[in-house]
């Protein structure tokens, strides 16, 4: 079992979760994940590390709900245990060479740009971050992105905080400013990064995203995170979840997610029944 240790609301429906597990804490890296479950028959669920404590042996992650497995980790509460909690998995985030970035988060994606954007930091690179929201309400790791960055805009599709635009915006504004970047690290929705993708390769800055599709074993054994990459088959739980941003094909990507949107949404309904039964 695996303790959580703490648990916190950031904003809209998007929580952060440290949880007991010193093995994972003293190995993880910046842009590794772990895979867990809540409760022994659940959905296993993969989550980029947000960030590790070796001396506490914590590891925090970052989820937002949107599914049933997200619905019933939400349910837990400091003090509780989680069934599964394994890891780290994939390949770290590569910053070496790296003298100047546009580190790019997009939603709940920016807990997962955050690591990378402190390690970039840390190890002396001119930081530049860019992180999107739908609205003010869902702003979140503001002070925290400041911190490890030398400069930081905060764009909202409503203009209700930050600047009114997408992220793609802004990055072609500070490339229009004569920014030269050595590369362009995204993350967040699908959609997201294959803009940002698009308008990079015009520019020839060379760019990678993390991506994060169905997983459920986590060694590439079942198959469900593949995905063509410089037209050739790739596994996101082994062979990334890092990947050059202008050779993954997004569009397929995108296309067998929605394969399961019918399934996600029932399964939405049948746990909101069945919390409703349990709260009568």
């Amino acid at each position: 079992m695996y303790t959580i240790v703490a648990k916190t609301k950031l904003s809209g429906n998007a929580s952060k979760m440290s949880v007991l597990a010193p093995l994972v804490a003293r190995k993880a890296k910046a842009g590794q994940f772990i895979i867990l479950r809540a409760k022994e028959n659940s959905e296993r669920i993969p989550l980029t590390i947000h960030d590790r404590d070796p001396e506490q042996g914590t590891v925090t992650v970052v989820y937002q709900v949107v599914g049933a497995g997200t619905m019933e980790l939400d349910t837990l509460e400091s003090g509780d245990n989680l069934h599964d909690f394994v890891g780290p998995l994939g390949m770290p985030t590569r910053t070496e060479g790296i003298a100047k970035a546009c580190v790019i988060g997009g939603g709940v994606g920016c807990a997962i740009a955050y690591p990378v954007a402190r390690k970039l930091f840390e190890q002396g690179s001119e930081v530049h971050v860019i992180i999107g929201f739908r609205n003010k309400e869902m702003v979140f790791l503001e002070k925290e992105f400041a911190k490890v960055s030398n400069r930081l805009q905060v764009m909202t599709d409503d203009g209700t905080y930050g600047e009114k635009g997408l992220v793609t915006d802004a990055l072609e504004k500070l490339i229009q400013e004569g920014n030269r970047y050595d590369e362009v690290i995204a993350i967040g929705p699908l959609v997201m990064m294959k803009f940002v993708s698009l308008l990079t390769k015009r520019h020839g800055i060379k760019t990678t995203v993390s991506m994060n599709p169905i997983m459920v074993d986590g060694t590439g054994m079942c198959g469900g995170c593949r995905l063509t990459v410089g037209g050739k088959i790739k596994f996101a739980c082994v062979d990334g979840p890092d990947f050059d941003g202008h050779e993954v094909d997004f569009d397929e990507v995108i296309s067998r997610n929605r394969i399961y949107e019918e399934y996600e949404s029932r399964q939405r309904e049948d746990n909101c029944r069945l919390f409703d039964k349990e709260v009568e």
